[in-house]
């Protein structure tokens, strides 16, 4: 996809791997339009030319929101990168509400800016929907069992949108990162790759057009599935 003079949607692009996506689109000649919750964080991303808008996008009213936001708005790329953690581990207190909310915001969110915004996109001459999954969308981890199973919900109904949207002028991509250096993987001890790379690898595969990428060691897992998927989860639900 030609990237330069188009204008991408970038949700949780105010930080992490969301706002490495968001420069790198901008490097690249996109204007991009940064989604987020942070007053803050916001407008920092203003100051480095980001257009912005605030939205929380862990319930419908959100979602609902930040589409009548872009209504009239010729919007060429939608990058559904927003994403958060629930705890739920047998033994540990957790907060159902939480729960709710991470099962909306990356799962329901994404599902439902794409079917507001779907009309708008295929308007366009080219367009592109990348859904930011994760590597344990391929097989999941047993610490996260909510966040993986959100995931892989995402990474099926991409599937699915690409077989729909195929022929179309709609291109649909999946990035799948490994584990990146973000706030929200603070306390996870494993090797993590630094954001502004996979911000960047992100970007190069929607320039080069693919349907999948899979970002640094996310690539070694899936050769691994898809060489023995039951080796694979063996590995990954220990990790």
């Amino acid at each position: 996809m030609q990237l330069k003079g188009k204008t991408a949607v970038v949700t949780g692009g105010s930080d992490g791997i969301g706002l490495e996506i968001a420069r790198h689109l901008l490097a690249a000649g996109a204007e991009v339009i940064v989604v987020g919750r942070d007053v803050g964080r916001l407008a920092a991303a203003l100051a480095e030319g980001f257009d912005t808008i605030t939205a929380d996008l862990s319930d419908a009213a959100g979602c609902d929101a930040l589409v009548r936001e872009l209504s009239g708005r010729d919007i060429d790329v939608l990058v559904n990168n927003a994403g958060m953690g629930a705890t739920f581990q047998v033994g540990v207190p957790f907060d159902v509400g939480e729960i709710d909310r991470c099962i909306f915001l990356n799962l329901n969110a994404p599902i439902r800016l794409i079917a507001g915004l779907l009309d708008g996109l295929r308007a366009r001459p080219e367009a592109m929907i990348v859904n930011v999954t994760s590597g344990l969308a391929i097989a999941p981890s047993g610490k996260g069992p909510v966040y993986c199973g959100t995931k892989a919900g995402l990474r099926s109904f991409t599937m699915a949108l690409r077989a729909q949207l195929a022929g179309t002028r709609v291109h649909v991509m999946e990035a799948l990162p490994p584990v990146v250096e973000t706030r929200m993987t603070e306390e996870n001890r494993h090797r993590k790759m630094p954001a502004a790379e996979c911000g960047r690898q992100i970007v190069a595969a929607m320039a080069g057009g693919r349907n999948q990428a899979n970002i640094g060691m996310t690539a070694v897992l899936n050769a691994v599935y898809n060489l023995s998927p039951a080796i694979a989860r063996r590995v990954m639900i220990r990790y």
